[in-house]
């Protein structure tokens, strides 16, 4: 945590008590936190070019997983800036939306996207400084950053609006991390092997920040590949994996693929673990029960936002509920309250509020939209859950997955994780789509898992076996993908879209 009059910020304060430890782990090879500590020192001088506080300037970083960014992340918080990271693989008009909106007058860039950092900056008005530069200055006086200043802006994935800036602070960090920290455990022996995308809260928070605020070691992946995966695991020395969804299915394909003796290395080295989190968003109990079945791993669900950070988590110790995303983190408080505001008995659904030190501080430039989304002191989640023996099962996103069809409203995650037990489906997403007679009609696109078609008559005599009638989809679309975001987050209203194009 900042401390007043050191010039330390959470993350640098901690980098010189583990001097000697590998920090980071990547292509470029290892860097021990004494490394890092002096290549972010210098990052930040490059930042404040003679100065002596940047202020609460925001500056964007483009860079690829790595060293790289971490020093970039560093640097910027220790030059007192505001870091806002883009993401690698979204297109130009993505990255100027942030960088305008969020004012960033600068973006720093690692070698590999300098020529995109280039382009975007200046179509936005900003300029770019590359890593390598920056890395060649003498090391200054870093400012003395208070704990209440602002330290990072995320966007929201713009899954329901236009994308929004959240901003936390770097006690709203502290507090993020410091509750992971505790109820997983962690500890300097770690080393999680971190394949996520570095413009989220879950890569950046949940994977990168805990292990370095323990002390640990952070196995970089540049991008995702399956079989690069289990290579990394098979080597043994991983002892946390995080992940979404998407990554599990998709590795469970890639075990489905080796032979026996393969398949044999792979389970041996994955039950070696301790830890193994899926996250951002709904965890199919199908997926759940296959990687249980090929690891010994029960994978840890947990919830949680760009505006919260974690929330729910189930326990590290004890009973893993399939479907549900456990109880309270340490220093979490949360409720469930009807459209009223008052809270609501257990088992009824409700609306996720959430307060604590965690919470983020407000939207940025929009003080409507921060207003809001808070009522007496808790955060409005949006999200639908409802409360089972202490446990919080989710039931979706209010304006999107909560369906409201001839009087009844339809959860969507229900009717996924319904529709995945069919032996012919893979992947699924279900929507509500307007309907002057219902409604809505609750619409399902599908991914099937094998040759031949599955009509939507087959569908819906086979779903009223299992669901409500008004839960069955009455629209059926067969594709073969899903529209996805960068982390693996089905796009609703793109789903939604190619109804409504018919």
């Amino acid at each position: 945590m900042a401390q007043d009059g050191d010039g330390m910020t959470l993350a640098t304060a901690r980098l010189a008590g583990y001097a000697d430890r590998t920090a980071i782990v990547c292509g470029a090879g290892q860097t021990t936190y004494g490394q890092l500590d002096a290549a972010s020192a210098r990052v930040a001088a490059a930042l404040l070019e003679g100065g002596a506080d940047l202020e609460e300037a925001r500056v964007a970083v483009l860079a690829r997983p790595g060293r790289d960014y971490v020093d970039a992340l560093m640097g910027i918080w220790r030059a007192g800036g505001v870091a806002v990271p883009l993401c690698v693989s979204h297109p130009r008009p993505e990255l100027e939306y942030v960088l305008n909106d969020s004012g960033a007058a600068l973006v720093l860039a690692d070698r590999a996207m300098a020529g995109p950092a280039l382009e975007v900056a200046d179509a936005a008005g900003a300029r770019v400084l590359t890593l390598a530069s920056a890395l060649s200055a003498a090391p200054s006086r870093d400012p003395d950053v208070c704990e209440d200043r602002r330290a990072l802006i995320l966007y929201t994935s713009g899954t329901t609006s236009r994308p929004k800036g959240v901003v936390t602070t770097h006690a709203n960090i502290a507090a993020q991390v410091t509750s992971l920290v505790q109820a997983w455990e962690w500890t300097e022996e770690d080393r999680i092997l971190h394949v996520l995308p570095l413009h989220h809260i879950h890569g950046i928070v949940n994977a990168l920040l805990c292990a370095l605020w323990s002390g640990a070691s952070c196995d970089m992946m540049d991008g995702f590949g399956a079989g690069a995966v289990w290579s990394r695991i098979l080597e043994g020395e991983a002892t946390l994996f995080m992940a979404v969804p998407t990554i599990y299915t998709r590795l469970i394909a890639e075990w489905e693929r080796g032979s026996p003796a393969e398949q044999d290395a792979m389970t041996s080295a994955a039950r070696g673990m301790r830890l193994m989190v899926s996250g951002s968003a709904a965890l199919p109990v199908s997926t759940l029960e296959r990687w249980e079945e090929i690891t010994g791993q029960r994978l840890l669900e947990r919830y949680g936002m760009t505006e919260i950070g974690m929330g729910l988590s189930n326990p590290l110790h004890g009973e893993r509920v399939a479907g549900s995303v456990g109880s309270p983190l340490p220093s979490v408080q949360a409720r469930l309250v009807g459209e009223d505001g008052d809270p609501v008995s257990d088992g009824a659904p409700g609306e996720i509020e959430v307060a604590g030190p965690g919470v983020f501080r407000e939207y940025w430039g929009k003080p409507d939209a921060t207003e809001a989304g808070f009522r007496e002191g808790w955060f409005r989640t949006g999200d639908v859950a409802i409360l089972e023996d202490g446990r919080y099962r989710i039931l979706g996103r209010q304006s999107v997955d909560i369906i409201k069809t001839g009087g009844y409203k339809v959860s969507a995650l229900e009717v996924e994780s319904a529709l995945l037990q069919h032996d012919e489906i893979s992947e699924c997403a279900v929507v509500g789509v307007a309907d002057e007679e219902w409604g809505e009609r609750v619409a399902a696109v599908i991914v099937t898992a094998a040759e031949g078609e599955l009509t939507l008559a087959a569908l819906r005599e086979w779903g009223k076996t299992r669901l409500a009638v008004y839960k069955v989809p009455s629209l059926l679309r067969v594709q073969e993908g899903l529209p996805r975001n960068v982390m693996g987050k089905v796009q609703k209203p793109a789903v939604r879209a190619l109804f409504e194009s018919d």
